[in-house]
């Protein structure tokens, strides 16, 4: 017998697994056709559910009582009109700044909708028609001819197929040619393979619960702008920042925690240093401090997704370099190699809100900002 090899990251069905099922046998109320769970469970599974729920009755394998955890740091309301634009089989567009968790909510919901998440057409400018309708295996194609054998169906024609959600992540970098082959695949919910044609593979039709989960990224805008007709078949959702400081900072916490689990480290970041990161990276987002005194932003987005990043590189400091360095002192080249992603004049705005909100912290006596402050001079060297 073999063991499955280790992965680095689950699959939302996989790594939610209990909770799924939980909540399958906890709600049977009405499904949309081809649905694992009721909308309402959706819901749930992607907002938790606070509170310890309680089985109607006993389930092998299921705990009878279980907290549903929360795995989406946002508004309630958007995760509601995004899970009723899937129930009406209309497809989602999740737009937003990068490292909004467009990606990760779009996974959360194709899982908790139909099971897997894994159904997925990365867009890039090299993103072909193909992958987006189907291909061949050119050795069958060129022994026995066009047949169903020889066709290899893309993530979106295996979803047509099952009733299942594909996710198309970054569908403005496709090119607009290849964009174009979604619209009529989201009206006419079907595809023509001609080359199959007199058999009864000439036609795929999406069954039901067929739908398509993209993402954009605003900072993409012109790219490959999207034509006025296939926005016109999404369903437009804006995911944004975290608006709660404690919110991003517990999510900050759990996801570098999480990081480090997964290499058998512990995370020992203390809270303050990470309440500092956070505050500096919401800082530079919005262009003004939490005291309201003015902040040039650099043009790199300041995401959530960035603040785990330098929040895991802390803490792996930290386990493999013990006592070597406090994690706070290691703060500021961090930021300086975020900052400078896509600018490197931007090492200036940063040594600007060094010069600004930092000092003006450390002048009110906060032990943690007085030390950043000491540590002005990482960022000119």
């Amino acid at each position: 017998m073999t063991t499955a090899a280790p992965r680095q990251v689950e699959p939302a069905e996989d790594a939610h697994r209990e909770e799924l099922a939980f909540l399958a046998a906890h709600d049977d109320g009405p499904r949309p056709p081809g649905w694992r769970l009721t909308p309402r469970a959706v819901v749930t599974f992607v907002m938790g559910s606070g509170d310890a729920l309680a089985l109607p009755k006993k389930v092998a394998g299921l705990p009878q009582r279980l907290v549903i955890s929360r795995k989406f740091v946002g508004e309630r309301a958007l995760v509601e009109r995004a899970v009723v634009t899937l129930a009406g089989e209309r497809g989602l567009l999740l737009v937003g700044e990068p490292g909004t968790a467009k990606s990760m909510l779009s996974e959360l919901l194709a899982a908790a909708v139909c099971g897997s998440s894994q159904l997925v057409v990365q867009g890039t400018a090299g993103t072909t028609e193909d992958q987006l309708r189907y291909g061949w295996n050119y050795a069958l194609l060129l022994a026995e001819g066009p047949s169903p054998r020889a066709l290899v169906p893309s993530p979106v024609l295996t979803a047509m197929r099952g009733g299942g959600v594909v996710r198309v992540e970054e569908v403005t970098r496709c090119l607009p040619e290849v964009q174009d082959a979604l619209v009529s695949i989201l009206s006419d919910r079907r595809i023509a393979v001609p080359e199959l044609s007199g058999t009864d593979g000439a036609t795929v039709h999406a069954a039901p619960g067929f739908t398509v989960i993209a993402t954009a990224n605003l900072r993409d805008r012109g790219v490959s702008e999207m034509s006025a007709a296939l926005k016109r078949r999404f369903n437009f959702e804006a995911v944004g920042p975290i608006g709660d400081l404690a919110a991003e900072t517990d999510l900050v916490r759990r996801q570098a925690g999480a990081a480090l689990h997964r290499v058998g480290a512990p995370f020992t970041v203390d809270d303050v240093v990470l309440e500092v990161l956070v505050t500096a990276f919401r800082d530079l987002r919005n262009g003004v401090s939490q005291e309201g005194w003015a902040v040039e932003r650099p043009s790199t987005v300041m995401s959530t997704a960035e603040a785990v990043s330098v929040a895991t590189s802390l803490g792996l400091a930290d386990a493999y370099f013990p006592g070597d360095r406090d994690p706070l002192s290691l703060l500021p080249g961090h930021l300086l190699g975020v900052v400078r992603k896509d600018d490197p004049g931007d090492a200036a705005r940063l040594l600007g809100y060094w010069d600004g909100a930092v000092r003006r912290r450390a002048e009110t006596g906060a032990r943690t900002w007085r030390r950043l402050w000491e540590l002005r001079d990482v960022l000119d060297a």
